[in-house]
């Protein structure tokens, strides 16, 4: 049973691991190292309110052992949507992991924290990511062309119930 939690100082190992994984930065916002300070101070800095931060990251555990973290950001609270990012730590990739991550946050999001809409954007080259949000009922755009540096992208987007 996967659980979702606060981001805590034990967290800075694998932060700093995953925020520095070059091989993970096609498929998100990062283009350089962070330091253990930068994360330092940014786990120091969250409060954990999506609404007052504009993001939110919650680590992903399973009976104690962390599998990854799933990200709310890019809020945009007047129309009630986000964005999410999802990372799977290595080992545990292509278990149904990434599944169980999405709809924990999609169960929070949606029934708590009242979005009505959340949405990825997801490389095309990236199968195992879009297999993942079309397995949830995510709908996607007609592809993005050149919308990243590493070429075209969809946006998966899917509605509260």
């Amino acid at each position: 049973m996967i659980h979702l939690r606060k981001i805590e100082p034990a967290d800075l190992p694998f932060l700093y691991q995953w925020e520095n994984d070059a091989a993970a930065w096609a498929d998100g916002s990062t283009r350089n190292p962070l330091s253990q300070q930068d994360l330092r101070d940014y786990i120091a800095s969250t409060t954990g309110d999506l609404y007052r931060d504009g993001q939110l990251r919650l680590m992903a555990e399973d009976e104690g052992v962390t599998i990854g973290c799933v990200d709310l950001f890019d809020l945009d609270p007047r129309n009630r949507r986000a964005a999410m990012g999802l990372y799977v730590v290595p080992a545990h990739r292509g278990q149904g992991w990434g599944k169980k991550m999405v709809g924990a946050m999609e169960e929070y999001a949606f029934s708590f924290l009242d979005l009505r809409t959340l949405y990825a954007v997801v490389a095309v080259s990236n199968e195992a990511c879009s297999r993942l949000y079309q397995s949830l009922n995510y709908q996607p755009s007609s592809p993005l062309h050149n919308w990243t540096l590493e070429g075209d992208a969809k946006v998966w987007i899917k509605n509260a119930q």
